[in-house]
This record gives structure tokens, sequence and C-alpha cells, in this order.
């Protein structure tokens, strides 16, 4: 009779290993200081109306063109509302807009993806053709020829930055879930009778939620950086809506006088993508078990 193989099991896990991750994570990667930029950015908008006493929209004239002051700390614009006021509520408009098409396509080109890595055959065919289709065109024509077909305005905006962000999506989860759906665990699940969707939403998302995530924080930076282009075109919020791409083009007719109306948010912009690309990097490092193992 032969032996059976010897197991040795593994030391208890201390408590203190379990926050060794997010400790590693936040104190020696980039991603925690791209966490600290995320989360400035989300305060700053969702408690503007606690963080200054101006209005985003009142006009006042009188205070136009103003530099730097401790009234007004990155001074006014052509129309004397309140620059830092505009920047907060104008990162509402960019951060909800973004947030809102990213988790549009998420859902859309994340199940099409998953639904291509898992059936393959004619249903990857098909969702891949498609997809190969969106990607060939260039995102920001293509968001502008979309935006031109259905209007401006924030839900097409919305529309149009999730239907072009869709087609990575959906290379990502198939990629992701290809790599899943011949493992010994999926194959155990499909032997004990469990039907696809249990399958799927049991034992292959979990495995494969990795890549995704870190997808989703890149692609939040680049939905920005696309709210911001199309906006500053006239494509995305109308006026007197805040936005960061509106008041970049609304001040750069007074860029010799008042530098700060166009300087300040396009440095806005600049942090917040920079902190999402910042912390998409370090989830990488983090969920990826090559780097860990590292």
């Amino acid at each position: 009779m032969a032996d059976l193989p010897l197991v040795v099991p593994s030391p208890p896990r201390r408590r203190s290993d379990r926050w060794r991750g997010p400790v590693l994570f936040l104190t020696r990667s980039a991603g925690g200081l791209g966490l600290v930029l995320v989360l400035a950015a989300i305060f700053g908008a969702a408690f503007a109306p606690h963080l200054t006493p101006y209005d985003a929209i009142t006009l006042n004239p009188p205070d136009r063109l103003q530099g730097p002051s401790s009234s007004h700390l990155l001074g006014t614009d052509q129309l004397g509302r309140d620059t830092l006021t505009r920047i907060l509520y104008g990162g509402r408009v960019s951060l909800g807009v973004a947030g809102s098409a990213v988790l549009f396509a998420l859902l859309v080109g994340g199940t099409a993806g998953v639904l291509a890595g898992y059936y393959r055959g004619w249903v990857d065919a098909v969702i891949m053709r498609v997809t190969d289709v969106l990607l060939s065109f260039p995102a920001v024509l293509l968001a502008i020829a979309l935006i031109a077909f259905l209007g401006a305005g924030l839900t097409n905006l919305v529309l149009a930055i999730g239907i072009i962000y869709t087609g990575p999506f959906a290379r990502v989860a198939r990629a992701a879930v290809m790599t899943v759906r011949e493992e010994l665990f999926v194959e155990a699940s499909r032997s004990l009778g469990s039907r696809d969707w249990r399958i799927v939403l049991l034992a292959v998302l979990p495995s494969a939620a990795a890549p995704l995530i870190v997808e989703v924080t890149l692609r939040l930076a680049y939905a920005i950086l696309a709210e911001a282009s199309l906006s500053f075109l006239g494509l995305g919020a109308q006026p007197p809506t805040p936005s960061w791409g509106m008041m970049v083009a609304d001040g750069r007719r007074f860029l010799a006088l008042s530098p700060w109306a166009t300087v300040a948010p396009g440095l806005a912009i600049m942090v917040v993508v920079l902190g999402f690309n910042l912390l998409g990097d370090g989830l990488r490092d983090a969920l990826d078990p090559r780097l860990k193992s590292r």
C-alpha cells in the first residue's frame, strides 16, 4: 500500500497579518498617495456647500478676474465667481459623470466579456467582433459623434463615455475569465451539476475580479479626461453648471489677465487623474500574485 502524502498544516495566521497588506499598500506604495488624492477630491465634491461660503452660480461682476487673496484663495473668474468654489462644485460633475460612465461600461462590457470568455465559440466571436469595431475608432472622436447624434447634456455624456470604454472592459473580463474557466474548482462545480450562472457568480467572478478592479480605477482617470475634453468643446455640462473642462475653456480667453481661472481647474484635473493612476498601479501591485510574491 502506497504511503499517503504527508500534509503539513500551515501555521495559524496571526491577527496582525490581516492588516499587513493594507498597511503596506498605504505606506510603501504609490497607491497610498493615490488613495489620499482620490479621497480628498471626493470629500471636496461631497461637502462643497460646507467648505466655501460662496455660490458657484451667482454672478458678482465687481469682483471679476481678481487674483488669489484671503477672501478668494484661487481668485475669481470673468464673471466674479469664486474659482475655488466652482472647482469644488465642478468636481461633483466631473467625478459623477466619470463614475457613472465607468459603472455603465463595467456592467455592459464586463458582462459581455464574461459571457465571451466562459462560453467561447460563436458567442465569443460575435462579442469580440463588436468590441473590435468599438476599439477601431478613436475614443474622443467616437464620443463626439455619439453626442452629436444624441445631443449635448450630462446624461448623453455619460452614455457616450460609457460606450467608448465598453470595449476595454469586455477585453479585460474575457481574458480574466479564460484564465479561470479551466481551473479544477470550476470543473468540480460543473461535474456536480451546478448551473452556469451559479458557477460564474460564485466561482469564476471572484477569481477574475482583481484585473477588473484595477481596470475600473484606470478607466476612471481616462473618463475624467474625456469629460473635461468634451466639456472644453461645449459638449458636456452646459452653463452655468460648473465643470472643470468648461472652466478651462472659459478662462483661456483671459489667461494673460487672470491665469488662475484656467490654471486652477487644470491642476484639479491633473491631481485627480494622477490620484486614480497611482491608485490603479498600487492595486495592481497588491492584487497581482506574481508581484506580491516578489
